[in-house]
């Protein structure tokens, strides 16, 4: 009886990631050689477009469309891109811009949390609880205490509104639901879900009840 011969194709190319600690006002990456880079923030040009990166993907060299967010101040410039290996394949005939040999990769999701973060103008107050949360992932550990306070002040100011004869009552725990769950995954964002019921209520150790559900 004859043998039939397994073939899997090879493992996907993972990109080497940069690691992301965002401040107020400074981005500072972690890059896969163990260099790190900082970038102040205040008075950057911003831009965001499609670009590409060749790369060797599954033992092919292709082009692959990779989401490019450039920051430039005075003669300093950094960008930073999307894993070339989720990118679709980008045609030869495809005209766009290829992102630079010093790019630094990032996985998606910081990323994307990086890159609605900027372009909103870096603006705490504007951020919605679930935008806290998903925030508090990238941020720095006082940045997330930071994330944390102005979280609580959302929350107070709901909790605030929900009060009267016809509205239902709300715990500041279900409030911060968004901060509770994202916890669960992110030791930073427990920092920021620990300042932000120290902040609310007073009592720290309510964090830790929360974060452990």
């Amino acid at each position: 009886m004859g043998r039939t011969a397994l073939y899997r194709d090879p493992a996907p190319l993972r990109s080497a990631r940069a690691e992301i600690q965002l401040d107020a006002d400074v981005l500072s990456l972690g890059l896969p050689d163990g260099r790190q880079r900082r970038h102040m923030l205040d008075g950057d040009s911003v831009t965001l477009l499609d670009g590409f990166v060749a790369a060797r993907i599954d033992l092919r060299r292709e082009r692959r469309f990779v989401r490019m967010l450039i920051l430039e101040r005075s003669h300093e410039r950094l960008v930073v891109i999307t894993p070339p290996e989720h990118g679709a394949v980008a045609p030869n005939v495809v005209r766009l811009p290829e992102a630079p040999a010093d790019a630094a990769i990032v996985d998606v999701h910081a990323w994307e949390v990086l890159a609605d973060w900027i372009m909103g103008g870096g603006r705490l107050a504007g951020c919605s609880i679930a935008d806290l949360a998903r925030l508090a992932h990238i941020a720095t550990s006082p940045f997330a205490a930071l994330i944390g306070e102005v979280a609580a002040q959302h929350a107070l100011e709901l909790l605030w509104a929900g009060r009267g004869p016809l509205r239902g009552g709300f715990d500041i725990e279900s409030v911060l639901r968004p901060l509770v769950i994202a916890a669960r995954h992110s030791p930073r964002v427990g920092e920021a879900l620990t300042a932000a019921l120290a902040h609310a209520t007073g009592r720290p150790e309510v964090a830790n009840r929360a974060g452990a559900r």
